[in-house]
Parts: C-alpha cells; sequence; structure tokens
C-alpha cells in the first residue's frame, strides 16, 4: 500500500505505488551515500542556515550522480512523479529533494493541473529559497501555463500568511517573458508590497527586474507609480539593470 503525506493545507493524500519510483530512490540513496561527503556537509547546512542536513555533494557532483541514477530508466507518467518526489522529500538530507525538485522540472509537461496540491506540500515542507524559488519558476510556472484555470490558486497563494505561498506566487511567471500576465504581476506586487519579510520583497524586485528584460519602459512606469509603497530593496532589484 502507498504511504500518505499532508499537505500544507492540512489535506492527505496517497504517495502512488510506483516501480518506476522503487527503482529511482534504491539507486539514488545507493549512489548519493556513498559519494557523500561529511565534512562539507557541516558547512553546506550551515550556509543553508539549518534548515536540513546535508550529504555534501557539490552541485556538479550531485547532477552527475543523478544523471546515472536516471541511466536507462523509463519515462515517468505522474503518478511516478508524484512518489518520487514525495519519498525524496521523506528523507532528511536536503540534496534528495534538490533530485526532487530537477525531476519534476524535467518532466513538467507530464503533471496535470492535479499535481498542484502535490507542489503546495512541497512549497511549505522544510521550506528555503533553495527549493521553493525552482518549484515556482519550473514547475508551478509550468502548470499554470499548461492551464490557466490555476491562476485564481495562484491568487489565493498571493493572500498566504506563508510567506513561501506568497513568494512563489509571486516568481511563478519568472520564465513567462512575453507571455507574462502583466496585470497579475503588478497586483502581486503591490498586494505583497508592504510584507516585513525579506524574501518577499527581495522576489517582488526579482519578479520585476526579470519581466524589465522582457518589457522595461513598463517595469519603470509601475516603479514610479508605486514607489511609496514599494519596499526600497524591491525598487533596488527592480531597476537595477534598467535604472530609474
Amino acid at each position: 500500500m502507498g504511504v500518505t503525506a499532508s499537505g500544507t493545507s492540512g489535506a492527505r493524500f496517497e504517495v502512488p505505488n510506483s516501480s518506476l519510483a522503487d527503482t529511482v530512490l534504491e539507486r539514488l540513496t545507493t549512489a548519493y551515500g556513498a559519494a557523500a561527503d561529511p565534512e562539507r556537509a557541516v558547512s553546506m547546512r550551515a550556509y543553508m542556515k539549518d534548515v536540513a542536513p546535508f550529504l555534501g555533494l557539490t552541485t556538479p557532483d550531485r547532477r552527475a550522480l543523478s544523471r546515472t541514477v536516471l541511466l536507462g530508466t523509463a519515462a515517468p507518467a505522474e503518478a511516478d512523479c508524484t512518489a518520487v518526489a514525495l519519498r525524496c522529500w521523506a528523507l532528511p538530507q536536503r540534496e534528495y529533494h534538490y533530485f526532487a525538485v530537477d525531476y519534476l522540472s524535467r518532466h513538467v509537461r507530464q503533471l496535470s493541473s492535479g499535481f498542484l496540491p502535490v507542489t503546495c506540500h512541497l512549497v511549505g515542507t522544510v521550506s528555503w529559497w533553495d527549493t521553493v524559488d525552482a518549484l515556482a519558476s519550473h514547475v508551478v510556472g509550468g502548470l499554470v501555463a499548461a492551464d490557466p484555470k490555476l491562476k485564481s490558486d495562484m491568487d489565493a497563494w498571493i493572500e498566504d500568511e506563508d510567506l513561501w505561498a506568497a513568494r512563489t506566487a509571486l516568481l511563478h511567471q519568472l520564465r513567462y517573458k512575453e507571455a507574462t500576465d502583466t496585470e497579475r504581476l503588478f497586483a502581486y506586487c503591490v498586494r505583497q508590497s508592504g510584507h516585513p519579510d525579506f524574501f518577499v520583497r527581495k522576489a517582488i524586485g526579482w519578479c520585476l527586474r526579470e519581466y524589465a528584460k522582457t518589457d522595461p519602459e513598463a517595469v519603470r512606469a509601475f516603479v514610479a507609480r508605486e514607489r511609496g509603497r514599494l519596499a526600497p530593496l524591491s525598487v533596488r532589484e527592480a531597476l537595477k539593470n534598467i535604472g530609474p
């Protein structure tokens, strides 16, 4: 039988049985575990503010190991992605979470709008920028782009008291370029402009700075109009590459 996991809303959902996930997790834990560097793990954990223990794998080494782990495996269905992600997230070391994020990003086109609650669980569990930002821009962004009805979910997330949910809503359009829903982007920035947390203020500036690569005049005009509401950090980040 599958195990269960709890989402941030308190909902519980089945972790699907998946022979593919069985294979991937067996290979993954063996490969990552054998390459662990306990000394490096200490400094990595400290750098990430003790959010989770680490194995001590550098990014290039981890990605090389991941390619070996996945060599010859089948393309996953959504249930396989769900099982891999949730089972990785249940492991304590952060590198397994990174593997899950990379796996979902690679296969986001296999995911339906029904995957969003799983993503909600990942965003709200062991939360820090290193996983949340990639989930926001690569996974949540991909889901919303494929099913615009999920915009209403983003409207709810931007109102959420959890700062990581709000940050995800702000960043989910980060890769949209010309497809950006500008009205929504600017409305989200205004909605959270007074947020006291650094990570939300930084996200406002980041999403504006990224959209400025597509439409700098729109971003300049928005910042000029809302400068009195936006935090100085958000303004600096938004105008970083385009000037006032």
